[in-house]
Formats: C-alpha cells, structure tokens, sequence
C-alpha cells in the first residue's frame, strides 16, 4: 500500500559463451527507517499472515511491466524468472493472474519463468498440476528451485511439465572442495541433461565452482562471482 517494495534483477550467464541470458526477479522491501530488508526477514510473515498471495501477485504484475518496457526499449527481449510461493498455488489461480499480466502489458509469455520448489510440487499436487499444464499452455516456462533439497519423489520430474532444475546453493558452495557436494551437482547436471531439462547454479561465488560446472556441461549460472 505504501509503495515500499523493490525488485532487483540478478543476472542468469550462458556458460557456453558467458552471455547474459536471462534474469530473476528479487524482491526487497525498502522500509522506512530501517532501509533494506532482505526477503528472509519479511517473507515468512507474510506467508504466516497470507499476504504472500497479493504480494507474490503484484511482483508477477511487476516483472511483467519490466519485461514489457525493455522489450519496447533498445534493450529488446528479456526472459525474467520469479519465485511463486506454494500458497499462490493453493490460494489463487495463478494462471489466471499471469495470463492477465501478460495480455495487459502485451509481452510474449515464454519471457517469463515461474520458479516454484519441490515443496510447492507437492502440495495439493492435482490443483497444482492442473495450473502448471495451463501455465505451459500459455508458453509460460517452468523451473524447480533450489532441486535436491526437498523430501519429494523424482517421478514428479516425469508428472509435471518442467523446464529447468535449479542446483541449489547448498551444493554449489562446497563443489569445489567436497566430493560429496561435487557428486550430487554432477548428478544433477546429467539428471537434467537426460531429461533435456536446462539446469541451472544458483549461488555460484568463486572461479573454481565455475571451472567445475563449465567442466561438467551445466548450462547456466547466477551468483555474486558475475553480479549480486
């Protein structure tokens, strides 16, 4: 209501070529008196209270009007990927939102990716699954965040209609050092590759994590090693 809230834009880089390929949408909150807070302070309140749904709304209904503004612009066409929490899901027809968002500010829809987690997947999954077919249908893409953390079965990656995984961060971190950590990254990787699902490495910091996941054939990155 007060106009506090802020997108920033984290760069996604083509390993390929080390082209910029894309963006993610993240939300911060500007708050008055305390300047920045990051979404781990405010998003599980807002989860708690249930006002993750209008929020999560208005961030599709601003990278929405982003995409549209660069597309118009010398820029050209920008795919931009934002987070969905599980509530959304469960609480509103987030097809019929984004679907609204798209027409209203007249972008193709494959410029934008919904990133839900393997949580979301699995909860009230037939509700669930019947958003994400008509979210593919509109030509929305669709990617698993933070892939490897959560408790699901791996049959839902043959279920549902996925385009990309995610590595989390949690392995990205100690790739470098840990064989463990470098072992489920790699199986991830070809997991994805077998799939021909795009996989993708969030929080990737330092030259070796990238010498490993270039090594590998991961397709794309995104961390503070290329921009915060």
């Amino acid at each position: 209501d007060n106009d506090e809230f802020v997108v920033y834009y984290q760069p996604k880089v083509r390993l390929s070529d080390g082209m910029v390929c894309g963006l993610e949408a993240l939300l911060r909150w500007e708050r008055p008196g305390h300047g920045l807070i990051t979404p781990s302070a405010f998003i599980p309140a807002m989860e708690e209270c249930g006002l993750i749904v209008r929020v999560g709304n208005w961030v599709i209904d601003t990278v929405c009007r982003q995409i549209g503004e660069w597309m118009r612009s010398p820029l050209g066409k920008v795919e931009v990927s934002v987070n969905v929490a599980q509530r959304q899901f469960v609480e509103s027809d987030v097809a019929a939102h984004v679907a609204l968002a798209v027409a209203r500010n007249g972008i193709p829809a494959e410029l934008l990716e919904l990133e839900l987690t393997e949580g979301s997947l699995m909860t009230n999954t037939e509700r669930t699954l019947a958003s994400l077919q008509r979210l593919k249908q509109q030509g929305v893409k669709i990617s698993i965040d933070d892939f490897g953390t959560g408790y699901s079965s791996l049959a839902y990656l043959r279920r549902f209609p996925i385009d990309k995984l995610k590595i989390d961060i949690a392995f990205i971190r100690d790739v470098a050092a840990t064989p463990d950590a470098a072992a489920i990254a790699l199986a991830i990787i070809r997991l994805a590759q077998s799939l021909k699902l795009e996989v993708i490495a969030e929080g990737v910091e330092t030259s070796a994590q990238l010498a490993f996941l270039r090594r590998h054939g991961c397709g794309q990155m995104q961390g503070y090693y290329f921009s915060a």
